[in-house]
């Protein structure tokens, strides 16, 4: 029997500090939601939690860059709605000022609400802003929209100038019709090789060009190697094949591709050099050509029919712009509310494995507790046992 070392006690001791030591770390995580409250509670968790969390904020932050970009569409969207809306009220006095019903005081009327409307396109094009920054004079272009938790995970946006000189409505340059008789090509032929007039009203420059294109693709549809016969060298015994030119060719295929070529270059060459030639001609003096009368525009006027019949075309082209404009500008917003949706799918799913991670499973934790928290009542009851055993040693001194 020894006093000065209770080894029963100190293993007792020793046993109640490990269960006490995990009873607090069950505690604590029961206490802040966490089960990894340090780095030493799982390193390697920590390290993939710290990660995730980075992706986690930083795709929750995309989503809202996204939608920044969704409300700046819509903001430059509206504005070009009332663009429109302008240029169809514009369109409509341009087609009422072309009427010749109208007497000068009328034009004039007409005219002057024109040049209205035209201060308010560029005005509207020169406020229109999204947190101070102007959106539709032409700087809002090559913008990046960050809709990604890592570097250069970005959608460019650019919105073109939407003022007046940059929808056409300056500087218009127009034409009227008068009538002239003449004749229409209408088709161009080249040997037994002919082809008809796709846009019989195009330029003659363009329809040389389409008709070349046609006799080629014609004279390389009807190419047939067949046609050509073997040809025998008495003298060495060897086999070859003529062309149109008399010039010997190993195959049969090499001596047709060699006339192709040659028929299409004549074919480009005569057609460029000489059109007149080979075009195919009928006379429309029962069916009246027009040709282009020019007029100059400085800005929207009805001031007389020419006048008016060029701001038609000018509106209706800064229409089409607008259009455009707005049409893309549509497209990237239906992209961006998929990109919103997108973000927010994997947020919530990288949220769901960082919480698998970093989360303390309460009830999986709480039979943890109870179980430790038994065990250090026990722990305790033993010492206090194991304390008393040494009294034994006050019986052998009486």
């Amino acid at each position: 029997m020894v006093v000065q070392h209770n080894l029963t006690a100190m293993n007792a001791n020793r046993q109640l500090g490990i269960t006490s030591g995990a009873q607090a770390k069950s505690s604590e995580k029961l206490s802040s939601g966490y089960r990894i409250n340090r780095a030493g509670d799982d390193a390697a968790g920590l390290k993939i939690s710290e990660k995730m969390r980075s992706q986690i904020r930083g795709l929750d932050k995309a989503s809202s860059n996204a939608q920044d970009g969704i409300s700046l569409i819509q903001t430059a969207e509206g504005a070009l709605g009332e663009a429109h809306s302008i240029l169809q009220r514009m369109n409509e006095l341009a087609v009422q000022g072309a009427n010749d019903t109208n007497e000068s005081i009328d034009r004039d009327a007409i005219n002057e609400e024109l040049s209205a409307l035209t201060s308010e396109l560029d005005r509207i094009a020169s406020t229109t802003q999204f947190n101070k920054q102007n959106l539709l004079d032409g700087s809002f272009t090559s913008k990046n929209l960050q809709v990604g938790a890592n570097s250069d995970q970005k959608i460019s946006i650019s919105i073109g100038q939407m003022n007046s000189k940059a929808l056409g409505l300056h500087d218009i340059a127009g034409t009227t019709t008068q009538s002239q008789t003449g004749k229409k090509v209408t088709g161009f032929s080249f040997g037994k090789y002919a082809t008809t007039a796709t846009n019989s009203t195009a330029a003659f420059s363009d329809q040389k060009k389409a008709a070349i294109a046609s006799l080629k693709a014609i004279v390389s549809g009807g190419r047939d190697s067949a046609g050509y016969m073997q040809q025998l060298n008495t003298a060495n015994g060897s086999a070859y094949y003529l062309n149109a030119n008399n010039s010997k060719f190993k195959t049969a295929s090499a001596a047709m591709k060699a006339d192709v070529s040659a028929l299409q270059k004549a074919i480009s060459a005569g057609i460029t050099n000489n059109a007149a030639t080979y075009a195919v001609t009928e006379n429309v003096i029962a069916n009246k050509m027009t040709v282009g009368q020019a007029t100059t525009l400085t800005d929207p006027s009805v001031k007389d029919y020419a006048s008016a019949n060029a701001t038609i075309d000018a509106v209706q082209k800064a229409i089409n712009s607008v259009s455009s404009q707005r049409s893309a500008l549509g497209a990237l917003q239906n992209r961006l509310e998929h990109t919103v949706a997108n973000l927010d799918n994997v947020s919530e799913n990288t949220s769901s494995a960082e919480s698998r991670i970093r989360d303390t499973d309460m009830a999986d934790e709480m039979v943890e507790y109870s179980k430790n928290n038994i065990l250090a009542q026990a722990g305790q009851s033993m010492l206090a046992q194991a304390n008393q055993s040494t009294q034994g040693v006050l019986s052998l001194l009486q």
